[in-house]
Protein backbone atom coordinates (compact mmCIF):
# COMPACT_ATOMS: atom_id res chain seq x y z
CA UNK A 1 0.00 0.00 0.00
CA UNK A 2 2.92 2.80 1.11
CA UNK A 3 4.88 1.82 -2.18
CA UNK A 4 1.32 2.57 -4.53
CA UNK A 5 0.99 5.72 -2.32
CA UNK A 6 4.33 6.74 -3.01
CA UNK A 7 3.99 6.72 -6.72
CA UNK A 8 0.55 7.76 -6.75
CA UNK A 9 1.45 10.81 -4.58
CA UNK A 10 4.14 11.43 -7.04
CA UNK A 11 1.73 11.38 -9.73
CA UNK A 12 -0.59 13.53 -7.79
CA UNK A 13 1.96 16.27 -6.68
CA UNK A 14 3.14 16.04 -10.48
CA UNK A 15 -0.48 15.70 -11.77
CA UNK A 16 1.12 14.85 -15.13
CA UNK A 17 -0.05 10.76 -15.26
CA UNK A 18 -3.80 10.74 -15.02
CA UNK A 19 -6.04 7.86 -13.83
CA UNK A 20 -9.07 6.47 -15.80
CA UNK A 21 -12.00 9.26 -16.10
CA UNK A 22 -15.30 8.66 -13.99
CA UNK A 23 -18.10 9.92 -15.99
CA UNK A 24 -20.75 8.58 -13.90
CA UNK A 25 -22.30 12.31 -13.19
CA UNK A 26 -21.30 13.76 -16.51
CA UNK A 27 -23.42 12.06 -18.56
CA UNK A 28 -26.98 12.99 -16.36
CA UNK A 29 -28.50 16.17 -15.09
CA UNK A 30 -26.26 17.39 -11.85
CA UNK A 31 -29.43 16.58 -10.16
CA UNK A 32 -29.19 13.03 -11.03
CA UNK A 33 -25.70 12.66 -8.69
CA UNK A 34 -27.48 14.38 -5.75
CA UNK A 35 -26.16 12.50 -2.50
CA UNK A 36 -29.19 10.73 -0.08
CA UNK A 37 -29.03 13.61 2.76
CA UNK A 38 -27.38 16.46 1.08
CA UNK A 39 -29.26 19.12 -1.17
CA UNK A 40 -29.63 19.26 -5.13
CA UNK A 41 -26.20 20.91 -6.55
CA UNK A 42 -26.10 24.43 -7.19
CA UNK A 43 -27.64 25.69 -10.58
CA UNK A 44 -25.80 24.82 -13.64
CA UNK A 45 -22.82 27.46 -14.59
CA UNK A 46 -24.90 27.70 -18.17
CA UNK A 47 -27.64 29.28 -16.41
CA UNK A 48 -26.65 32.80 -17.16
CA UNK A 49 -30.24 34.18 -18.21
CA UNK A 50 -31.54 35.59 -21.47
CA UNK A 51 -29.69 39.21 -21.87
CA UNK A 52 -28.17 40.26 -25.29
CA UNK A 53 -24.13 39.30 -25.64
CA UNK A 54 -21.75 42.31 -24.87
CA UNK A 55 -20.47 43.84 -27.72
CA UNK A 56 -18.30 46.92 -27.81
CA UNK A 57 -20.33 50.29 -28.36
CA UNK A 58 -18.24 51.21 -31.75
CA UNK A 59 -19.04 48.46 -33.13
CA UNK A 60 -22.96 47.18 -32.11
CA UNK A 61 -23.27 43.44 -32.92
CA UNK A 62 -21.06 40.42 -31.88
CA UNK A 63 -18.69 38.80 -34.11
CA UNK A 64 -15.45 36.57 -34.00
CA UNK A 65 -13.10 39.95 -33.82
CA UNK A 66 -14.50 40.70 -30.34
CA UNK A 67 -13.98 37.34 -28.93
CA UNK A 68 -10.19 37.35 -30.47
CA UNK A 69 -9.88 41.01 -28.78
CA UNK A 70 -11.06 39.93 -25.62
CA UNK A 71 -9.12 36.53 -25.93
CA UNK A 72 -5.96 39.05 -26.24
CA UNK A 73 -6.95 42.61 -24.13
CA UNK A 74 -5.12 42.71 -20.97
CA UNK A 75 -6.45 44.08 -17.78
CA UNK A 76 -4.97 47.53 -18.29
CA UNK A 77 -6.50 47.99 -21.60
CA UNK A 78 -10.17 46.85 -20.70
CA UNK A 79 -9.72 49.88 -18.08
CA UNK A 80 -8.96 52.13 -20.83
CA UNK A 81 -12.04 50.88 -22.35
CA UNK A 82 -14.14 51.47 -19.59
CA UNK A 83 -12.91 54.51 -18.48
CA UNK A 84 -12.94 55.82 -22.37
CA UNK A 85 -16.50 54.97 -22.45
CA UNK A 86 -16.07 52.50 -25.32
CA UNK A 87 -16.80 49.69 -22.77
CA UNK A 88 -18.79 49.06 -19.10
CA UNK A 89 -18.04 46.26 -16.57
CA UNK A 90 -21.87 45.00 -17.07
CA UNK A 91 -21.40 44.64 -21.04
CA UNK A 92 -17.84 42.83 -19.91
CA UNK A 93 -19.38 40.67 -17.55
CA UNK A 94 -21.89 39.54 -20.15
CA UNK A 95 -19.64 38.94 -22.42
CA UNK A 96 -17.79 36.56 -20.35
CA UNK A 97 -21.06 34.96 -18.73
CA UNK A 98 -21.98 34.50 -22.86
CA UNK A 99 -18.95 32.71 -23.36
CA UNK A 100 -19.36 30.25 -20.13
CA UNK A 101 -22.95 29.52 -21.57
CA UNK A 102 -21.32 28.84 -25.10
CA UNK A 103 -18.05 26.90 -23.81
CA UNK A 104 -18.46 25.35 -20.81
CA UNK A 105 -20.89 22.78 -21.90
CA UNK A 106 -17.40 21.19 -23.64
CA UNK A 107 -15.25 22.60 -20.72
CA UNK A 108 -16.57 22.03 -17.29
CA UNK A 109 -14.32 24.63 -16.02
CA UNK A 110 -16.68 26.36 -14.34
CA UNK A 111 -19.12 24.59 -11.76
CA UNK A 112 -21.29 28.21 -9.98
CA UNK A 113 -22.26 31.38 -11.73
CA UNK A 114 -22.62 34.09 -8.97
CA UNK A 115 -26.09 35.08 -9.82
CA UNK A 116 -25.33 38.34 -8.58
CA UNK A 117 -22.33 39.07 -10.80
CA UNK A 118 -24.09 41.40 -13.61
CA UNK A 119 -25.84 43.62 -10.14
CA UNK A 120 -21.91 43.68 -9.17
CA UNK A 121 -21.09 45.11 -12.75
CA UNK A 122 -23.84 47.39 -12.56
CA UNK A 123 -22.48 48.84 -9.24
CA UNK A 124 -19.17 49.08 -10.60
CA UNK A 125 -20.47 51.23 -13.85
CA UNK A 126 -22.32 53.38 -11.13
CA UNK A 127 -19.54 54.11 -8.63
CA UNK A 128 -17.14 54.90 -12.21
CA UNK A 129 -19.79 57.28 -13.28
CA UNK A 130 -19.17 59.22 -10.01
CA UNK A 131 -15.86 59.57 -10.46
CA UNK A 132 -14.94 56.52 -8.07
CA UNK A 133 -12.45 53.67 -8.81
CA UNK A 134 -11.96 51.30 -5.70
CA UNK A 135 -8.93 49.79 -7.31
CA UNK A 136 -7.38 48.14 -10.31
CA UNK A 137 -9.80 45.59 -10.77
CA UNK A 138 -12.70 48.02 -11.20
CA UNK A 139 -15.19 46.07 -13.06
CA UNK A 140 -13.25 42.92 -13.76
CA UNK A 141 -14.87 39.95 -14.39
CA UNK A 142 -12.93 36.93 -11.76
CA UNK A 143 -13.56 33.31 -11.10
CA UNK A 144 -12.39 31.74 -8.24
CA UNK A 145 -11.68 28.41 -7.34
CA UNK A 146 -14.18 26.38 -5.24
CA UNK A 147 -12.39 25.81 -2.18
CA UNK A 148 -12.11 30.10 -1.66
CA UNK A 149 -15.15 30.88 0.76
CA UNK A 150 -17.87 33.80 -0.39
CA UNK A 151 -19.89 35.01 1.83
CA UNK A 152 -22.64 34.86 -1.03
CA UNK A 153 -25.24 33.28 -2.74
CA UNK A 154 -22.64 30.67 -4.26
CA UNK A 155 -21.60 27.70 -2.37
CA UNK A 156 -17.74 26.88 -1.31
CA UNK A 157 -17.46 22.77 -1.75
CA UNK A 158 -14.15 21.58 -3.09
CA UNK A 159 -15.67 19.57 -5.68
CA UNK A 160 -17.91 17.18 -3.21
CA UNK A 161 -21.16 17.06 -2.40
CA UNK A 162 -21.02 17.05 1.18
CA UNK A 163 -20.20 20.77 1.36
CA UNK A 164 -22.99 21.93 -0.89
CA UNK A 165 -24.87 23.30 1.52
CA UNK A 166 -22.61 24.78 3.30
CA UNK A 167 -22.60 28.80 4.10
CA UNK A 168 -19.20 30.37 4.83
CA UNK A 169 -19.81 32.99 7.39
CA UNK A 170 -17.45 35.56 5.70
CA UNK A 171 -15.55 36.23 2.14
CA UNK A 172 -11.94 34.08 2.49
CA UNK A 173 -9.39 37.41 3.04
CA UNK A 174 -8.08 37.32 -0.69
CA UNK A 175 -12.05 37.47 -2.00
CA UNK A 176 -12.27 40.51 0.69
CA UNK A 177 -9.39 42.25 -0.88
CA UNK A 178 -10.55 41.54 -5.07
CA UNK A 179 -13.99 43.10 -3.49
CA UNK A 180 -11.75 45.81 -2.37
CA UNK A 181 -9.79 45.99 -5.63
CA UNK A 182 -13.18 46.64 -7.30
CA UNK A 183 -13.42 42.95 -9.10
CA UNK A 184 -16.86 41.76 -10.07
CA UNK A 185 -16.78 37.78 -8.39
CA UNK A 186 -18.33 36.29 -11.91
CA UNK A 187 -18.55 32.47 -10.01
CA UNK A 188 -16.02 29.67 -9.21
CA UNK A 189 -13.94 27.03 -10.92
CA UNK A 190 -14.22 23.03 -11.27
CA UNK A 191 -11.04 21.62 -9.35
CA UNK A 192 -9.99 17.83 -8.67
CA UNK A 193 -12.05 16.92 -6.19
CA UNK A 194 -10.82 18.04 -2.51
CA UNK A 195 -7.32 19.14 -4.29
CA UNK A 196 -6.19 15.63 -5.39
CA UNK A 197 -6.04 14.71 -1.76
CA UNK A 198 -8.47 12.31 -1.31
CA UNK A 199 -7.05 9.03 -3.17
CA UNK A 200 -4.10 7.97 -4.61
CA UNK A 201 -6.30 6.57 -7.90
CA UNK A 202 -7.81 10.27 -8.41
CA UNK A 203 -8.20 11.94 -11.41
CA UNK A 204 -6.99 15.17 -12.47
CA UNK A 205 -9.84 17.61 -12.97
CA UNK A 206 -12.46 15.60 -11.98
CA UNK A 207 -15.51 16.31 -9.13
CA UNK A 208 -18.60 14.76 -7.70
CA UNK A 209 -19.97 18.54 -8.38
CA UNK A 210 -18.88 19.45 -11.83
CA UNK A 211 -17.95 16.61 -13.07
CA UNK A 212 -14.49 16.31 -15.31
CA UNK A 213 -12.59 19.24 -16.40
CA UNK A 214 -11.08 19.35 -19.84
CA UNK A 215 -8.02 20.58 -21.96
CA UNK A 216 -9.23 22.94 -24.20
CA UNK A 217 -6.61 22.73 -26.66
CA UNK A 218 -7.38 19.03 -26.99
CA UNK A 219 -10.84 18.19 -24.66
CA UNK A 220 -9.45 14.22 -24.31
CA UNK A 221 -6.51 15.52 -22.74
CA UNK A 222 -5.44 16.24 -19.13
CA UNK A 223 -6.09 19.69 -17.94
CA UNK A 224 -3.90 18.32 -15.22
CA UNK A 225 -5.05 19.89 -11.24
CA UNK A 226 -6.35 20.61 -8.78
CA UNK A 227 -6.93 24.63 -10.08
CA UNK A 228 -7.73 22.86 -13.79
CA UNK A 229 -11.48 24.69 -13.66
CA UNK A 230 -9.26 27.81 -13.15
CA UNK A 231 -6.39 27.30 -15.86
CA UNK A 232 -8.88 26.40 -18.20
CA UNK A 233 -11.40 29.28 -17.81
CA UNK A 234 -8.57 31.45 -18.02
CA UNK A 235 -7.08 30.07 -21.41
CA UNK A 236 -10.65 29.85 -22.94
CA UNK A 237 -11.24 33.67 -21.88
CA UNK A 238 -14.08 32.94 -19.58
CA UNK A 239 -13.15 35.53 -17.34
CA UNK A 240 -10.36 38.14 -17.02
CA UNK A 241 -8.23 36.38 -14.57
CA UNK A 242 -8.74 33.22 -12.49
CA UNK A 243 -7.40 32.57 -8.70
CA UNK A 244 -6.18 29.05 -8.04
CA UNK A 245 -4.22 27.72 -5.07
CA UNK A 246 -1.80 24.88 -4.72
CA UNK A 247 -0.26 22.67 -2.12
CA UNK A 248 2.38 21.24 -5.03
CA UNK A 249 2.00 21.62 -8.36
CA UNK A 250 -1.90 22.39 -8.79
CA UNK A 251 -0.94 26.01 -10.05
CA UNK A 252 1.83 25.57 -12.07
CA UNK A 253 0.84 22.44 -13.63
CA UNK A 254 -2.36 23.27 -15.48
CA UNK A 255 -1.58 26.44 -16.40
CA UNK A 256 1.87 25.32 -18.47
CA UNK A 257 -0.67 22.53 -19.89
CA UNK A 258 -2.97 25.32 -20.93
CA UNK A 259 -0.81 28.13 -22.22
CA UNK A 260 -1.39 30.45 -19.01
CA UNK A 261 0.62 32.13 -16.89
CA UNK A 262 0.33 30.38 -13.26
CA UNK A 263 2.12 32.19 -10.23
CA UNK A 264 2.45 30.02 -7.24
CA UNK A 265 3.48 32.72 -4.43
CA UNK A 266 5.65 32.42 -1.74
CA UNK A 267 4.01 30.66 1.45
CA UNK A 268 2.45 33.84 3.45
CA UNK A 269 2.58 36.02 0.46
CA UNK A 270 -1.12 35.47 -0.12
CA UNK A 271 -3.53 35.10 2.89
CA UNK A 272 -5.05 31.55 3.15
CA UNK A 273 -7.59 32.05 6.12
CA UNK A 274 -11.32 30.93 4.49
CA UNK A 275 -9.77 28.47 1.76
CA UNK A 276 -10.62 24.82 1.98
CA UNK A 277 -6.74 23.41 3.68
CA UNK A 278 -4.70 20.75 3.05
CA UNK A 279 -2.02 21.53 4.93
CA UNK A 280 -1.05 25.50 5.86
CA UNK A 281 2.68 24.62 5.38
CA UNK A 282 2.05 24.21 1.70
CA UNK A 283 -1.34 26.31 0.41
CA UNK A 284 -1.28 29.06 -1.09
CA UNK A 285 -3.58 30.80 -3.52
CA UNK A 286 -2.31 32.36 -6.54
CA UNK A 287 -3.26 33.77 -10.12
CA UNK A 288 -3.54 32.11 -13.41
CA UNK A 289 -3.94 34.08 -16.53
CA UNK A 290 -2.95 34.49 -20.20
CA UNK A 291 -0.25 37.31 -19.94
CA UNK A 292 2.28 38.34 -17.29
CA UNK A 293 0.97 41.54 -16.72
CA UNK A 294 -2.53 40.60 -15.53
CA UNK A 295 -1.52 38.00 -13.26
CA UNK A 296 1.18 40.21 -12.00
CA UNK A 297 -2.01 42.88 -11.07
CA UNK A 298 -3.72 40.15 -9.77
CA UNK A 299 -0.90 39.10 -7.29
CA UNK A 300 -0.29 42.58 -5.98
CA UNK A 301 -4.57 42.93 -5.52
CA UNK A 302 -4.74 39.87 -3.15
CA UNK A 303 -1.25 39.90 -1.63
CA UNK A 304 -1.25 40.75 1.89
CA UNK A 305 -1.40 40.79 6.18
CA UNK A 306 -4.17 39.09 7.39
CA UNK A 307 -4.18 38.94 11.23
CA UNK A 308 -5.83 35.38 11.02
CA UNK A 309 -2.69 33.97 9.06
CA UNK A 310 0.39 34.58 10.69
CA UNK A 311 2.52 33.50 7.62
CA UNK A 312 1.49 36.67 5.90
CA UNK A 313 2.57 38.87 8.83
CA UNK A 314 5.93 40.23 6.14
CA UNK A 315 3.32 40.31 3.26
CA UNK A 316 2.96 44.21 3.12
CA UNK A 317 6.28 44.87 2.32
CA UNK A 318 7.08 41.89 0.40
CA UNK A 319 6.09 43.54 -3.39
CA UNK A 320 7.17 46.65 -4.85
CA UNK A 321 4.25 49.19 -4.06
CA UNK A 322 3.42 49.60 -7.38
CA UNK A 323 3.05 45.89 -9.82
CA UNK A 324 4.38 48.12 -13.51
CA UNK A 325 7.45 47.79 -11.97
CA UNK A 326 7.78 44.42 -12.42
CA UNK A 327 6.99 44.76 -16.17
CA UNK A 328 10.30 45.44 -18.03
CA UNK A 329 11.36 43.79 -20.68
CA UNK A 330 14.98 44.60 -20.09
CA UNK A 331 14.63 42.68 -16.41
CA UNK A 332 16.63 39.45 -17.74
CA UNK A 333 19.25 41.76 -18.96
CA UNK A 334 22.68 41.09 -16.43
CA UNK A 335 21.28 38.60 -14.31
CA UNK A 336 22.00 35.08 -13.46
CA UNK A 337 20.00 32.29 -14.67
CA UNK A 338 20.71 28.65 -13.67
CA UNK A 339 19.54 25.66 -16.22
CA UNK A 340 17.99 22.97 -14.52
CA UNK A 341 17.83 19.99 -16.81
CA UNK A 342 18.23 16.72 -15.13
CA UNK A 343 15.34 14.91 -14.46
CA UNK A 344 13.53 17.33 -17.44
CA UNK A 345 14.86 16.49 -20.63
CA UNK A 346 16.16 13.40 -22.81
CA UNK A 347 12.28 12.31 -22.33
CA UNK A 348 10.41 14.55 -24.35
CA UNK A 349 11.85 15.78 -27.55
CA UNK A 350 9.22 18.16 -28.04
CA UNK A 351 9.94 19.84 -24.13
CA UNK A 352 13.68 19.26 -25.39
CA UNK A 353 13.07 21.39 -28.23
CA UNK A 354 10.73 24.22 -26.61
CA UNK A 355 13.45 24.20 -23.62
CA UNK A 356 16.40 24.62 -25.27
CA UNK A 357 14.66 27.51 -27.30
CA UNK A 358 13.85 29.04 -23.87
CA UNK A 359 17.18 28.98 -23.10
CA UNK A 360 18.54 30.81 -26.05
CA UNK A 361 16.38 33.29 -25.72
CA UNK A 362 17.14 34.34 -22.33
CA UNK A 363 21.20 34.77 -23.57
CA UNK A 364 19.30 36.78 -26.19
CA UNK A 365 18.10 39.04 -23.55
CA UNK A 366 21.28 39.43 -21.81
CA UNK A 367 21.28 36.63 -19.10
CA UNK A 368 23.93 34.90 -18.38
CA UNK A 369 23.02 31.34 -18.55
CA UNK A 370 24.95 29.32 -16.25
CA UNK A 371 24.38 25.32 -17.32
CA UNK A 372 24.33 22.57 -14.40
CA UNK A 373 21.57 24.21 -11.48
CA UNK A 374 20.21 21.06 -11.00
CA UNK A 375 17.78 20.85 -8.32
CA UNK A 376 18.47 17.61 -6.18
CA UNK A 377 15.43 15.00 -6.18
CA UNK A 378 13.09 14.96 -3.00
CA UNK A 379 11.58 11.45 -3.59
CA UNK A 380 13.66 10.50 -0.29
CA UNK A 381 12.10 13.33 1.66
CA UNK A 382 8.67 12.81 0.74
CA UNK A 383 8.53 9.68 2.05
CA UNK A 384 10.25 10.00 4.66
CA UNK A 385 9.41 13.37 6.02
CA UNK A 386 6.58 15.10 4.07
CA UNK A 387 4.04 12.42 3.87
CA UNK A 388 3.75 12.01 7.54
CA UNK A 389 3.76 15.67 8.02
CA UNK A 390 1.26 16.42 5.17
CA UNK A 391 -1.24 13.82 6.58
CA UNK A 392 -0.88 15.05 10.14
CA UNK A 393 -1.56 18.48 8.86
CA UNK A 394 -4.58 17.85 6.68
CA UNK A 395 -6.55 16.05 9.84
CA UNK A 396 -6.04 18.92 12.10
CA UNK A 397 -6.52 21.79 9.45
CA UNK A 398 -9.74 20.52 7.85
CA UNK A 399 -11.12 19.74 10.96
CA UNK A 400 -10.48 23.36 12.25
CA UNK A 401 -12.18 24.42 8.84
CA UNK A 402 -15.33 21.74 8.54
CA UNK A 403 -15.69 22.59 12.32
CA UNK A 404 -16.00 26.95 11.98
CA UNK A 405 -17.80 27.08 8.53
CA UNK A 406 -21.82 27.25 9.28
CA UNK A 407 -24.33 24.97 7.06
CA UNK A 408 -25.27 21.61 7.62
CA UNK A 409 -22.18 19.41 6.45
CA UNK A 410 -20.02 17.19 8.31
CA UNK A 411 -17.92 18.27 10.91
CA UNK A 412 -14.69 16.82 10.51
CA UNK A 413 -12.84 13.98 8.76
CA UNK A 414 -14.32 11.52 10.36
CA UNK A 415 -18.00 12.54 9.53
CA UNK A 416 -16.55 13.43 6.15
CA UNK A 417 -15.22 9.77 5.65
CA UNK A 418 -18.63 8.41 6.45
CA UNK A 419 -20.39 11.05 4.23
CA UNK A 420 -18.53 9.67 1.02
CA UNK A 421 -19.26 5.88 1.98
CA UNK A 422 -23.06 6.53 2.63
CA UNK A 423 -22.72 8.41 -0.94
CA UNK A 424 -20.39 6.13 -2.82
CA UNK A 425 -22.02 6.20 -6.03
CA UNK A 426 -21.74 10.11 -6.31
CA UNK A 427 -18.27 10.29 -4.47
CA UNK A 428 -16.57 7.29 -5.17
CA UNK A 429 -17.47 5.71 -8.37
CA UNK A 430 -14.08 4.98 -9.12
CA UNK A 431 -11.92 5.73 -6.71
CA UNK A 432 -11.63 6.14 -3.12
CA UNK A 433 -10.95 7.86 -0.25
CA UNK A 434 -7.61 5.89 0.82
CA UNK A 435 -5.91 9.03 1.68
CA UNK A 436 -8.82 10.46 4.35
CA UNK A 437 -8.84 7.15 5.97
CA UNK A 438 -5.33 7.49 6.44
CA UNK A 439 -4.89 11.19 7.67
CA UNK A 440 -7.73 10.21 10.28
CA UNK A 441 -5.66 7.46 11.69
CA UNK A 442 -3.37 10.13 12.74
CA UNK A 443 -3.98 12.24 15.63
CA UNK A 444 -3.34 15.48 13.71
CA UNK A 445 -1.27 16.73 16.76
CA UNK A 446 0.67 19.65 14.74
CA UNK A 447 2.16 19.89 18.29
CA UNK A 448 3.77 16.57 19.27
CA UNK A 449 7.54 16.18 18.97
CA UNK A 450 7.62 13.68 15.93
CA UNK A 451 5.74 15.34 13.70
CA UNK A 452 7.61 18.52 14.05
CA UNK A 453 10.50 16.60 13.09
CA UNK A 454 8.90 15.51 10.18
CA UNK A 455 7.95 18.50 9.68
CA UNK A 456 11.43 20.24 10.30
CA UNK A 457 13.45 17.79 8.01
CA UNK A 458 11.08 18.47 5.34
CA UNK A 459 11.34 22.10 4.81
CA UNK A 460 14.90 22.07 6.10
CA UNK A 461 15.97 19.65 2.59
CA UNK A 462 14.00 21.55 0.79
CA UNK A 463 14.99 24.87 1.35
CA UNK A 464 18.49 23.80 0.88
CA UNK A 465 18.04 21.96 -2.53
CA UNK A 466 16.94 25.36 -4.19
CA UNK A 467 18.60 27.97 -2.11
CA UNK A 468 21.96 25.78 -2.15
CA UNK A 469 21.94 25.89 -5.80
CA UNK A 470 21.18 29.69 -5.72
CA UNK A 471 24.23 30.33 -3.92
CA UNK A 472 26.73 27.79 -5.51
CA UNK A 473 25.95 29.59 -8.51
CA UNK A 474 25.27 32.72 -7.92
CA UNK A 475 22.08 32.96 -9.38
CA UNK A 476 18.86 35.55 -9.66
CA UNK A 477 16.48 31.98 -10.56
CA UNK A 478 16.61 29.10 -11.76
CA UNK A 479 14.82 28.17 -14.83
CA UNK A 480 13.24 24.53 -16.22
CA UNK A 481 11.00 23.00 -18.23
CA UNK A 482 7.57 22.95 -16.05
CA UNK A 483 6.18 19.37 -17.15
CA UNK A 484 5.53 17.34 -19.96
CA UNK A 485 2.28 17.77 -22.81
CA UNK A 486 -0.73 16.79 -21.23
CA UNK A 487 -1.35 12.93 -21.49
CA UNK A 488 -4.81 12.14 -22.17
CA UNK A 489 -6.70 12.02 -19.71
CA UNK A 490 -7.17 7.72 -18.96
CA UNK A 491 -3.22 7.81 -19.28
CA UNK A 492 -1.98 5.18 -16.97
CA UNK A 493 1.45 5.19 -17.79
CA UNK A 494 3.86 6.72 -15.38
CA UNK A 495 6.42 9.14 -16.61
CA UNK A 496 10.38 9.78 -15.95
CA UNK A 497 9.74 13.14 -15.42
CA UNK A 498 10.86 14.31 -12.52
CA UNK A 499 8.70 16.97 -10.20
CA UNK A 500 9.53 20.65 -10.82
CA UNK A 501 7.20 21.95 -8.13
CA UNK A 502 7.89 20.13 -5.14
CA UNK A 503 10.67 21.70 -3.59
CA UNK A 504 9.13 25.04 -4.20
CA UNK A 505 6.33 23.92 -2.88
CA UNK A 506 7.33 22.31 0.62
CA UNK A 507 10.00 24.92 1.23
CA UNK A 508 7.39 27.42 0.63
CA UNK A 509 8.89 29.70 -1.75
CA UNK A 510 7.71 30.80 -5.51
CA UNK A 511 7.26 29.15 -8.67
CA UNK A 512 6.29 31.01 -11.79
CA UNK A 513 5.42 29.40 -15.70
CA UNK A 514 4.73 31.05 -18.55
CA UNK A 515 4.18 29.68 -22.03
CA UNK A 516 7.34 28.82 -24.21
CA UNK A 517 5.57 26.63 -26.90
CA UNK A 518 3.53 23.69 -28.16
CA UNK A 519 4.48 19.84 -28.31
CA UNK A 520 2.83 18.78 -32.34
CA UNK A 521 1.97 22.47 -32.80
CA UNK A 522 -0.92 21.93 -30.74
CA UNK A 523 -0.29 20.80 -26.69
CA UNK A 524 0.89 23.83 -24.43
CA UNK A 525 4.48 23.48 -23.10
CA UNK A 526 5.82 26.15 -20.33
CA UNK A 527 9.15 26.99 -18.79
CA UNK A 528 9.37 27.57 -14.87
CA UNK A 529 11.17 30.48 -13.05
CA UNK A 530 12.31 29.25 -8.99
CA UNK A 531 13.98 31.43 -6.88
CA UNK A 532 14.01 31.72 -3.35
CA UNK A 533 11.72 33.20 -0.29
CA UNK A 534 10.02 36.28 -1.80
CA UNK A 535 11.74 36.76 -4.99
CA UNK A 536 8.28 36.67 -6.37
CA UNK A 537 8.49 40.10 -7.74
CA UNK A 538 11.80 39.25 -9.57
CA UNK A 539 10.43 36.25 -11.31
CA UNK A 540 7.37 38.07 -12.39
CA UNK A 541 9.68 40.13 -13.97
CA UNK A 542 11.76 37.71 -15.86
CA UNK A 543 8.88 35.89 -17.04
CA UNK A 544 7.39 39.13 -18.27
CA UNK A 545 10.62 39.64 -20.25
CA UNK A 546 10.76 36.17 -21.94
CA UNK A 547 6.94 36.26 -22.63
CA UNK A 548 7.54 40.06 -24.22
CA UNK A 549 10.09 38.53 -26.29
CA UNK A 550 8.57 35.55 -27.41
CA UNK A 551 4.60 35.82 -27.67
CA UNK A 552 3.73 32.31 -28.17
CA UNK A 553 0.87 32.31 -27.08
CA UNK A 554 -2.36 31.85 -28.79
CA UNK A 555 -6.14 30.55 -28.36
CA UNK A 556 -7.43 27.20 -27.54
CA UNK A 557 -9.04 25.29 -30.89
CA UNK A 558 -10.99 23.17 -28.70
CA UNK A 559 -9.85 19.65 -30.78
CA UNK A 560 -12.08 16.45 -30.00
CA UNK A 561 -8.48 14.39 -29.75
CA UNK A 562 -5.24 14.41 -31.65
CA UNK A 563 -4.47 11.40 -33.67
CA UNK A 564 -1.12 9.48 -34.15
CA UNK A 565 1.34 9.47 -31.30
CA UNK A 566 0.53 10.08 -27.53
Amino acid sequence: MEKQLMRSLTRTTRRHTVIAVSAACLLVPLAACTPDDGPRPAASATSTGGAAPYAPKNDGKRDGRWDERLDRATILELQEDMKGKRLTSKELTQAYLDRIRRLNPRLNAVVTVNPDALDLARKSDELRRTGEVRGPLEGIPVLIKDNIDTADRQPTTAGSTALLRSRPAQDAFLVKKLREAGAVILGKTNMSEWANFRSPEQTAGWSATGGQTRNPYVLDRSPCGSSSGSAVAAAATLAAVTIGSETDGSIVCPASVTSTVGVKPTLGMVSRSGMIPITSRHDTAGPIARNTTDAALALWAIHGSDTADTATSDADTALPSDYREVLDPNALRGKRIGVWRKGHVGIDPDVDRVFDAAVQRLRALGATVVEGADVADSKDMMQKDMLPAVLTEFKHDLNAYLAATPGPHPKNLTELIAFNKRNSTVEMPKFGQELFEMADKTDGDVNAPAYRQHRSAATRQARQAIDGVLAEHRLDAIVTPTGIPAPAVEALDPTPFESSTRNSAVAGYPHITVPAGYARDTLPLGVSFLGTRYSDANLLSYAYALERATPVRKAPAYLPTLRGRS
